[in-house]
């Protein structure tokens, strides 16, 4: 009985263990999602810029030349 008593205490610990480590893991995660999101929008961003710019140059341009 005692000895089931120390292998259920130790395959708790080792369950808490892995629950403490996926739950970082999932924080990592998240932090990486977010900053993935972030460094998506602004690349976004930066092509809207770039097609504006195009278009303008591209407007500017004499006729018969594209």
């Amino acid at each position: 009985m005692n000895a089931d008593l120390i292998t259920l205490e130790e395959k708790l610990a080792q369950l808490i263990s892995l629950c403490q480590l996926l739950r970082a893991e999932n924080l990592e995660l998240r932090q990486e999602l977010v900053r993935s999101q972030d460094d998506n929008k602004q690349l976004k961003e930066n092509m809207e810029l770039a097609s504006h710019k195009l278009q303008a140059l591209i407007e500017r341009l004499p006729e018969g030349t594209i």
